[in-house]
């Protein structure tokens, strides 16, 4: 049995399992809000939230023990001067896990994870409006379609499996 065992494994080995969650955090600080399936950000979640707590205190050890796991500089520099800061009223609860629904392809339940405190920053950009497409003019009705007596019209060509009409086997 499980019991008190509260590693979420993702079918991945540990090192593996410690990469990617790393990477998703770094991933959740650059770009504010990220995709993915709901058990892995139920998973990224107490990641996320101990690296702001380390950002909050700003001490130069809680910078390299944040350093230490998600290993990227630019990462580690934008959570501590942007992200911790604007969480300093908050104790705890700096994420937030919306559910999206199922995907196509496999049907895995998909969420968004995002900060709680960059709601501000993350809200959509309204898609500026197109210039209307110029609307084409009908042509004015040019000579009659019909062929002189002189010319016989053409057949038409049949694209059925490169056979010839029997017109054109004449």
């Amino acid at each position: 049995m499980r019991h008190q065992k509260k590693t979420v494994k993702l079918g991945r080995t540990a090192e593996h399992r410690k990469a990617l969650l790393a990477n998703q955090v770094c991933s959740l600080i650059a770009h504010q809000r990220i995709k993915t399936t709901l058990a892995k950000a139920k998973a990224v979640r107490p990641l996320a939230e101990q690296m702001v707590t380390l950002g909050k205190n700003g001490s130069l050890h809680a910078r390299r023990m944040a350093f230490s796991t998600l290993r990227q500089k630019d990462a580690v520099k934008k959570l501590f001067d942007d992200i911790a800061p604007r969480s300093t009223e908050r104790n705890g609860g700096y994420t937030r896990i919306v559910r999206l629904g199922q995907r196509k392809s496999d049907s895995a339940s998909m969420a968004f994870i995002e900060w709680v405190d960059a709601a501000q920053v993350t809200e959509e950009i309204a898609p500026q409006e197109k210039p209307a497409k110029k609307q084409k003019e009908p042509k004015p009705a040019a000579k009659e379609a019909a062929p002189t007596p002189a010319e016989e019209p053409k057949p038409k060509k049949r694209k059925w499996f490169g056979r010839k009409s029997k017109e054109e086997a004449k």
